[in-house]
């Protein structure tokens, strides 16, 4: 596994430590879980896009079928 540092403003690193200490984690395990849950979500903006590309040229793909 590949270690980051990744720069934060104060407030938001006693924030994460806050968060943390309430879920009864470190911030770095709370920190790995959030990025891990981040990026294996689907992307919504990519999902959104597509609906309205395929739904704005529906006619246009029945016709090509």
């Amino acid at each position: 596994m590949t270690a980051i540092t990744v720069p934060l403003p104060e407030e938001h690193l006693e924030r994460l430590k806050a968060i943390a200490q309430d879920a009864g984690v470190s911030p770095e395990e709370l920190a790995s879980a959030r990025l891990e849950e981040w990026l294996s979500r689907p992307r919504e903006d990519f999902a959104q896009a597509a609906r309205y590309v395929f739904q704005k040229n529906a006619e246009l793909y029945r016709r090509l079928a």
